[in-house]
């Protein structure tokens, strides 16, 4: 398959829903992209849903509701088709209309929000899924390109200073505030846009998991321009 994505090699490439689900991570493939040219007017969608909050969740209903065009309505059916096959595999996918996520700005040294690069982290077995119908996409890259912050000597020091504890309990203080899930990029770094309408699949942190988690972040949205995009 010749895609911008086949010959990276964090990056497996399928062309069924199936195979998303079915192939397994391995080696340096800590991310699957099904990889999709889909022929719908997902902004026409956008512009007739009402954004209540910076994120506002998108219910089926709320998109059978609206009057669409031709190409509309094959968008629709391109979600609502997503949201069914994800949930049929057992996810439970949410489908938000956004216009930003709320930012960590209590440190200057460190973030914790999903703006900085991180890894997912769940005490069971399972994946990040996501795609980005319209707007901005999602960013992934290398875990060989990138550092814990946990691990950069002065924003350790700076994390010790604030912990103020035992030293015996400082490990446990860094994952109970999420410290430990974000990474610093190197300078020579990458990073890969995940570009609009596939459906991802990424590596999250968790105990039976064979591969290191897929490090990625939430882009800078555009002005004047809400994302649509579907996560679980």
């Amino acid at each position: 398959m010749n895609n911008a994505f086949s010959s990276n090699s964090q990056i497996g490439v399928v062309s069924t829903f199936s195979e998303l689900i079915n192939t397994d991570f391995k080696g340096e493939m800590n991310a699957l992209c099904w990889y999709r040219n889909l022929d719908g007017d997902f902004q026409e969608i956008v512009n007739q849903l009402i954004l209540k909050e910076n994120i506002t969740e998108v219910f089926p209903e709320d998109l059978i509701a609206l009057q669409l065009s031709e190409k509309g309505n094959i968008a629709r059916e391109i979600i609502l088709n997503d949201l069914q096959l994800l949930t049929d595999f057992g996810a439970s996918p949410s489908l938000n209309l956004l216009k930003c996520y709320e930012r960590d700005d209590e440190f200057d040294f460190i973030s914790t929000d999903v703006y900085s690069f991180h890894v997912d982290r769940s005490p069971i077995a399972t994946d990040t899924f996501l795609c980005t119908y319209h707007g901005a996409a999602s960013d992934i890259v290398a875990n060989d390109q990138a550092k814990q912050k946990i691990l950069i000597p002065e924003i350790r020091t700076k994390l010790k200073e604030l912990h103020d504890g035992a030293e015996a309990e400082f490990e446990d203080f860094l994952k109970e505030n999420y410290f430990d899930l974000h990474y610093q990029l190197q300078k020579d770094a990458e990073p890969i846009n995940l570009g609009q309408m596939h459906l991802w699949r990424l590596a999250v942190d968790h105990p039976k998991q064979q591969v290191q988690p897929c490090i990625h972040r939430a882009p800078k949205e555009n002005d004047g321009e809400y994302r649509l995009l579907l996560i679980c």
